[in-house]
């Protein structure tokens, strides 16, 4: 018996870590494709903010969708992000402030202020979407993030193209590391633990 379940063990890690690596490969692949297509609303995920100033991967996921925007690929464009800790800004609301600096009109944007966690802030968009009878996205993240993303709103019924942030592609330790966090973190999605 003890030798059964070791065996069953052995054999779950085993699986685990094929399904890991394989989804790891395609967060690969999908980190450099860009599938822009005309859509109802582009979504761009949060980043650090600082005091109401956007970061650099802020900013360069809110330049990637004001790019996008100005080409018509959408007449919208939904920032996320909550307070992430500061008591005064959230992610969502600097996106918004910023996009309207660059000549976005207030009312091309919709502005979802409240998600701590990617999960949440998905959740929080697939409602704004159905309620404003919007059917299909770009989603504007870094490209270790597009899959996951992808998959998240796929499975609420909407139609998702990614278009990555533009940077240079990277095959290092730490772009290898990304690619596999976010495999466990599509993992424990199906699995109903939204991290």
């Amino acid at each position: 018996m003890r030798r059964l379940l070791v065996f069953a063990a052995l054999a779950l890690t085993l699986l685990a870590v094929v399904f890991i690596a394989s989804v790891a490969l395609e967060i690969q692949r999908q980190s450099t494709r860009d599938e822009t297509h005309p859509a109802d609303v582009i979504v761009i995920l949060g980043a650090a903010e600082y005091r109401g100033r956007p970061s650099p991967v802020l900013r360069a996921r809110l330049d990637h969708a004001l790019v996008l925007f100005r080409k018509r690929l959408a007449p919208l464009l939904l920032t996320t992000g909550g307070a992430g800790g500061d008591p005064v800004f959230t992610e969502g609301e600097v996106g918004r402030a910023y996009l309207v600096r660059q000549g976005v009109p207030s009312e091309s944007i919709i502005v979802e202020p409240e998600g701590a966690s990617t999960a949440q802030s998905l959740a929080a968009v697939a409602e704004i979407m159905d309620r404003m009878n919007l059917h299909s996205c770009i989603v504007v993240s870094d490209g270790y993030h597009i899959f996951r993303v992808k998959r998240m709103l796929q499975s609420r019924g909407m139609v998702v193209y990614g278009s990555p942030r533009p940077a240079a592609p990277r095959y290092d330790v730490r772009a290898w590391w990304l690619y596999i966090r976010q495999a466990v973190g599509y993992g424990l999605w199906r699995l109903n633990i939204n991290i």
